[in-house]
């Protein structure tokens, strides 16, 4: 079984391609090569919020303790 590589890095290396690609192109919007790259780093960029929410979730509320609110009376 192969390693699964962190969220993070296949972001940053999938913006990497992207920007690159766009770059290196006049009419990116014909190009199969690059819809494919640009859907495969949305679809990333969904994976990572879908995480961030879970995790938020799954805290309940002590995820929103250490943000209190002081009043200034």
């Amino acid at each position: 079984m192969a390693k699964k590589t962190p969220l993070e890095t296949d972001l940053t290396r999938l913006q990497k391609k992207v920007s690159e690609k766009r770059a290196g192109a006049e009419t990116a919007k014909n190009d199969a090569k690059m819809r494919a790259l640009h859907k495969r780093l949305k679809r990333a960029q969904r994976k990572k919020r879908r995480l961030a929410m879970r995790k938020k979730h799954a805290m309940g509320k002590k995820a929103a303790a250490p943000k209190t609110e002081t009043t200034g009376a």
